[in-house]
C-alpha cells in the first residue's frame, strides 16, 4: 500500500466532526430580524477607543493561541471519604443532575455555556445551546 493510500485517522476524525458542523450549521436558520453573531461577539463587548475594525486584531492576535482549560460538567456528588474508599470498578455514584439536562460549561472555572452532549462516530462531543451573558453569570452568582 503507497503512503497516498494511507488513511490518516485525525484527518478522517476532522473530517467527520466538519461534516456534522456543516450539517448542523445548514440544517439551523437564524431568524430573519436578528443577524447571526458569534459567540464571541455577544459574550465580549467591543474594545472601547478602537479606530475601526481591525485596529484592534494585531492585540488580538497575542492571545488567541493562549491555551484555556475548558470542562463540561455533567453534575455533582457530595460523599464522604468513607463512601470514596468503598468505590471500585462498576460503582455507581449518584448526581445532582437530571438526564436530559443541559451540561454545564466552563472556562477556566467559570461558567460560559450550557450545551447537549451529542456523537459522532463513537466519538463525544458538546453542541453548544446557550451563551451565558455577563448579566446572567453575575445573577447565577448571587443564588
Amino acid at each position: 500500500m503507497s503512503d497516498l493510500e494511507k488513511s490518516d485517522p485525525v484527518d478522517d476524525a476532522m473530517d467527520d466532526w466538519g461534516s456534522a458542523m456543516a450539517e448542523q450549521a445548514s440544517a439551523s436558520q437564524p431568524p430573519a430580524a436578528a443577524p447571526a453573531l458569534p459567540a464571541a461577539g455577544r459574550v465580549f463587548q467591543p474594545l472601547q477607543g478602537q479606530a475601526g475594525p481591525d485596529a484592534g486584531q494585531g492585540d488580538m492576535d497575542r492571545v488567541l493561541d493562549v491555551p484555556v482549560q475548558l470542562t463540561a460538567e455533567l453534575g455533582r456528588a457530595r460523599i464522604t471519604i468513607k463512601s470514596l474508599l468503598q468505590l471500585s470498578q462498576g460503582s455507581v455514584v449518584e448526581l445532582d443532575g437530571l438526564a436530559g439536562e443541559p451540561m454545564d460549561i466552563f472556562i477556566n472555572g467559570y461558567l460560559i455555556a450550557q450545551g447537549e452532549v451529542v456523537v459522532v462516530n463513537e466519538k463525544f462531543g458538546i453542541r453548544l445551546t446557550d451563551i451565558i451573558t455577563p448579566s446572567e453569570r453575575i445573577q447565577k452568582l448571587s443564588r
